[in-house]
């Protein structure tokens, strides 16, 4: 966590750092987000189902290479759509760090937590960025995301 002061108020900042957010998206948690929270139904949800759907991967060790295999989780990196579809797969944090009152940024796998307060209430802040994370750890977790435990204090 970083924190910046200055004589009116104190300012924290958590940087948060999903490991490998493109690759393990769910394709049907995704799908029914996309369904019951953007109203996307339908040929457009059949469309990105279809654009998730038969792709495959192997993984090559030194001069070996695995049999192609059917991926069942991720979204295309290098694409237009990928960062989109992750941030609509976790839209529903916006909510959880307005729910503590905690400002946020998110794009695709990148996501700053932030509040502001009075030197005399930096404590309580503190505590409610927290609480905040935490919330969004167990969100993720049940949503097959996974913070990256490293702390960034730059």
């Amino acid at each position: 966590m970083i924190k910046f002061t200055c004589r009116t108020s104190k300012h924290l900042l958590a940087p948060l750092d999903l490991s490998a957010a493109f690759d393990t998206v769910d394709h049907s948690i995704l799908t029914e987000s996309l369904s019951r929270s953007f109203a996307i139904c339908d040929g457009v949800l059949d469309w990105i189902r279809d654009y998730l759907s038969g792709r495959r991967f192997t993984v090559r060790f030194g001069g070996t290479e695995s049999l192609p295999r059917d991926t069942q989780y991720g979204v295309p990196q290098g694409s237009v759509l990928g960062p989109l579809l992750l941030v609509l797969y976790t839209a529903d944090l916006g909510g959880i760090s307005a729910q503590y009152g905690v400002r946020s940024h998110f794009y695709a796998d990148d996501s700053q937590l932030y509040i502001s307060a009075r030197p005399h209430e930096a404590a309580n802040a503190a505590s409610q960025l927290v609480d905040c994370m935490e919330a969004m750890a167990q969100w993720m977790a049940s949503n097959r995301l996974k913070l990256n435990p490293a702390i960034r204090t730059s």
